[in-house]
This record gives C-alpha cells, structure tokens and sequence, in this order.
C-alpha cells in the first residue's frame, strides 16, 4: 500500500474539490441540452458563449475563453455549423480566422435553453440553502483572482 503525504487528505483538497464539483454540476446539466438538442458539453460552451456576443467570435477568443483547447472548439463548431446551429464566416481582414455566429436555429435553442439553464441553477443555489449567494460571491472572487 502506497504511503500517504503527510498532512495531505486529498478529499480535503479544495482545487480537487472544486475540481469533482464541477464535474457533477456539468454533466447533470448536460443532460437538459444533450437530450433535447443532442448536442455535447464543448458545443453547449461553444453556443453560450456566442450568444453573449454582439457580433461573429472568432474560434480563438471562444477557446481563450471557455479553456478548451483549439482544436476541441473546432471540432465543436463544426458539428453545430453541420447541424445548422452555428454559422462560420471568413474574417474579412484575416482570412486565415474563421468567425462564428449564431444561426436562427441556434437562436431559438438559446431561448429555449435559457429557463432551463435558470430553473438549474436555481436547483444548485436552493442546494446551498442560505449560503447560496456567498458561495457564488466566494466563486467570483476566486475567478477574479485566478484569471488568466
């Protein structure tokens, strides 16, 4: 048998955690937009995040800001622009970047994901009970402070 660390209890751990919590929240809110929509986590990150923006998103600012990797948000963006969710476009200064933007359809499953999404993260707060709030003000912290 392996000898433990010293002072170290990994279900202690916070960033491990953070880390299993994270998990468990995602996929059980994956199953709301994979069971209507059939799509994956990475195409669900892909489809939020354009619809927060004004205008097309480039691959490379959806990557920087979800954290996946390049490679992985191409991929994504190709089946949702495949499935009629996402619309592609050549960067008319580099035509080398291809820009992203919503579809009608991806639009209207937006709107339909949206209370679903709400009535979610409604269910994670009501779990917290009156903590609810200072946790989601403990994770902003945490964000602001680990960006980058």
């Amino acid at each position: 048998m392996p000898e433990q660390a010293p002072d170290f209890v990994l279900d202690d751990f916070l960033p491990y955690k953070l880390a299993v919590l994270s998990e468990r929240v995602s996929r059980e809110f994956s199953a709301c937009y994979r069971e209507r929509f059939g799509i994956s986590t990475p195409e669900w990150r892909v489809v939020a995040n354009l619809s927060q923006a004004d205008g097309p998103v480039s691959i490379r600012e959806i990557y920087g800001r979800v954290g996946m990797e390049k490679s992985k948000v191409s991929r994504a963006a190709a089946r949702l622009q495949e499935r009629g969710y996402v619309i592609k476009s050549e960067n008319p200064d580099d035509r080398r970047l291809i820009r992203l933007s919503l579809s009608e359809k991806g639009r209207a499953m937006v709107r339909e994901l949206t209370p679903l999404a709400h009535a979610f993260e409604a269910r994670v707060l009501d779990a917290l009970g009156p903590d609810g709030e200072s946790f989601r003000a403990a994770l902003d912290t945490l964000l602001t402070a680990r960006k980058g």
